[in-house]
């Protein structure tokens, strides 16, 4: 069988080129013009410049560390918290301090209002990340909870949808798509948790901006053309969009 998908790769390329790809509901993940197949048949990790917006200021999050300084006050000079599961901190005269999605910079802000209320004398408040885990994987489609988590430390596929608690009623376990950009260029794959779970072939990592879409057939129209040559049994299916 493994011979034969290597045999037939060729084929799958040209009739991608060919043909392109359904089109899927605006604003679906992925949605694009045209494909074409990725060299092998696993996706390369993204570089550290794809899973930071270029332009944008960074915004923090879940169990990000902070070190918040006061300037001419000792006891709450160069004072390290980390942001709870909630994206809340406490910090001494300040009590709880909603931090998540904001700027470390507006944080100092909220920290130095709070701290002025409780009659400390125009405070220097500033505000710097010493260590991020905020890293997010979106989960969709047919999961029981889906919603944006973090990827601490290393995240496999079967991981990643059990955070999300696990797979929905009506999910399909051979339409498991996962959408990750490498270099600016836009990939797809197509997995089927069966086949992983049999030992066919690797439980994929996964990575912080990848998106995880599960039992949806708009994503999995990307890969209608090849998975008409060969069933997806025995190895994953990469694509590379072309908007």
């Amino acid at each position: 069988m493994i011979r034969l998908l290597v045999a037939l790769m060729p084929c799958m390329a040209i009739v991608a080129c060919s043909n392109g790809a359904s089109k899927m509901r605006p604003g679906a993940p992925g949605a694009t013009s045209s494909v074409t197949m990725a060299p092998g048949n696993q996706m390369p990790p993204p570089e550290p410049s794809d899973m930071v917006p270029v332009g944008r200021p960074y915004v923090v999050g879940p169990f990000d560390k902070l070190v918040v300084d006061v300037f001419g006050i000792e006891e709450l000079s160069e004072r390290e918290v980390q942001v709870d599961a909630g994206g809340r901190i406490s910090f001494p005269f300040a009590g709880m301090v909603e931090a998540g999605g904001k700027t470390p910079f507006e944080i100092g802000e909220i920290l130095r209002t709070r701290l002025r209320a409780s009659h400390i004398r125009d405070p220097q408040v500033t505000v710097n990340l010493k260590e991020t885990v905020s890293q997010v994987v979106t989960v969709d489609g047919q999961v029981k909870e889906p919603g944006r988590y973090p990827v601490i430390g290393k995240m496999t596929l079967i991981q990643s949808v059990a955070v999300a608690k696990g797979l929905g009623e009506f999910a399909k376990l051979d339409d498991v798509v996962v959408f990750r950009t490498v270099r600016g260029q836009k990939l797809a794959a197509l997995y089927n948790l069966n086949a992983i779970r049999r030992g066919y072939y690797d439980d994929p990592e996964i990575f912080a901006g990848d998106i995880v879409v599960v039992g949806d057939s708009s994503a999995k129209r990307l890969f209608k053309d090849i998975i008409q040559l060969v069933p997806l049994l025995t190895t994953p299916l990469v694509i590379a969009l072309q908007n």
